[in-house]
């Protein structure tokens, strides 16, 4: 089987390419949820509460998140590499653009998480607060700023490749938004977009294996991001690189063994991070054959998987296990969008949706300064 698959793409490697009055889930009975279409999607064995359905009140709830730490410099992690006592300066006049949020990648995903709101209510509550707030931080002074401390040879590998993911599907965001401020913004971010993209051309054909963990620095999500950005901005020679090097790094992948996960500070699933990229660099026939060999289990529609609760909600390293059941709901509801046979996912998505979606109201800064992208994303993924 394994010969087959690989012959399968060599043949197509040319042609193919909390508080009440915050956040809350849906509670109500399903004919009082607007959206129709979402529950005829919805399986009859979810309860009510299992479903979370996002209105403008929800968004506005979600918006404050990005909005409260946008502008807050301390706690800060800088995952600093210091060359001299002249590097040892504040967040703030490091990073003019991105320094919110504790560290630069929750920053930057905390604006991703912005234009992605603004671009679904255009007329939320807190839409001008948002709005300055981009113009504010996403000036050409300020990138140019960005994009010299990368330009460090010290810095070579900061926020490698997880910063650098959530940077161009910030860029991605801006670039799809029809909004009259997006262009300009676009154009501002656009020199550490190309540095990004840069860097990713650099370091591919240097990395000889994955890494296959569940936090940060884990391949295959970063590798998805970017390409994602690679699609939708046309630029060939990046999508080129990303499914060339996927496929040497999974393709002979087999029998993952999901029952080991999650580890203790996960908000990755390692296998699930590989199914959602080959999904999206694979024809559809071979991506059916590789799944049978990598994960039969997904093809069962038995299949189950319960989501992971949180023990310590202060405790920044055990709370990524929220942003597990997130990013779990992200890969299944894009698996079963592209793939009808798969719908017997959308359940346990929204079990894994829901189980962590009321903890990020009003939660401690460990989980509230990020965790309101991984629910926005895994929504998006799940309307997409």
């Amino acid at each position: 089987m394994r010969n087959l698959i690989i012959i399968l793409c060599l043949l197509s490697f040319v042609g193919c390419k909390q508080k009440e009055s915050e956040l809350t889930t849906s509670k109500a009975k399903a004919e009082t949820i607007e959206d129709s279409s979402l529950v005829d999607e919805i399986s009859e064995n979810l309860l009510p509460d299992e479903v979370v359905i996002l209105n403008e009140k929800q968004a506005n709830e979600l918006l404050k998140m990005p909005l409260k730490c946008v502008d807050q410099e301390f706690p800060n992690k800088l995952s600093q590499t210091l060359g001299s006592e002249s590097d040892l300066k504040t967040p703030k006049a490091l990073h003019p653009s991105f320094y919110g949020c504790f560290d630069w990648h929750s920053s930057v995903h905390g604006h991703w998480s912005m234009v992605s709101l603004l671009k679904q209510y255009p007329q939320i509550k807190n839409s001008s607060t948002a709005r300055a707030w981009l113009k504010t931080n996403l000036t050409k002074q300020n990138i140019k700023e960005e994009v010299a401390y990368f330009n460090k040879p010290i810095n070579k590998t900061y926020e490698r490749t997880y910063g650098w993911a959530w940077l161009l599907k910030l860029s991605e965001e801006l670039y799809t938004w029809e909004d009259s401020i997006a262009p300009v913004l676009h154009q501002n971010l656009e020199p550490l977009t190309q540095k990004i993209v840069q860097n990713y051309k650099d370091y591919l054909p240097n990395l000889s294996y994955p890494i296959r963990v569940g936090e940060h620095q884990n391949t295959a999500f970063g590798l998805s991001l970017a390409y994602d950005y690679a699609l939708s901005l046309e630029d060939e020679a990046l999508q080129k690189l990303i499914e060339t090097k996927a496929k040497a790094f999974y393709l002979n992948d087999n029998a993952c063994p999901l029952a080991y996960e999650p580890s203790g500070h996960d908000f990755f699933s390692p296998c699930l991070m590989e199914v959602n990229l080959m999904q999206k660099v694979l024809e559809k026939e071979t991506f059916r054959l590789w799944l049978k060999e990598f994960m039969p289990e997904l093809l069962d529609k038995s299949f189950s998987l319960e989501p992971v609760s949180v023990t310590d909600r202060t405790d920044g390293k055990l709370v990524h296990l929220d942003g597990l059941n997130f990013s779990r709901a992200s890969v299944l509801f894009e698996l079963a969008n592209a793939y009808d046979e798969f719908n017997y996912l959308k359940p346990i998505a929204e079990r894994h949706l829901s189980a962590s979606f009321d903890n990020i109201a009003g939660d401690s800064y460990e989980g509230g300064h990020w965790l309101a992208t991984f629910a926005l994303y895994a929504i998006n993924q799940r309307e997409q």
